[in-house]
């Protein structure tokens, strides 16, 4: 293979791996815990946090706390998951990349 097919080759997967990107970036991810639930994109941005009122006692708030945190964890992730999915095809050999 020449220099040029190669360069060609790279310029192709780092278009791929930016269209790729850019998809999980636009992607919606939820995590759940309890009565707590969230919501992050792919950029591991938190975009909502709900809580059931019916499920919630007023006095337990340290509770809620931990809920809201494991919530937010998961949806993380998520994201991470999603990512090795799309992406570890582009980083193979190449950890943490993304």
């Amino acid at each position: 293979m020449n220099i040029q097919a190669m360069m060609k080759q790279a310029q192709k997967m780092q278009k791929d791996m930016l269209s790729a990107k850019d998809e999980i970036d636009k992607m919606i991810f939820e995590g759940k815990s309890s009565f707590v639930s969230v919501q992050v994109n792919g950029k591991k941005e938190l975009i909502n946090i709900k809580i059931e009122n019916e499920s919630f006692d007023k006095d337990d708030i340290e509770m809620l706390q931990d809920m809201i945190v494991v919530a937010i964890n998961e949806a993380m992730k998520k994201v991470d998951e999603e990512t090795e999915q799309k992406m570890g095809k582009f980083t193979q050999g190449m950890p943490g990349l993304f």
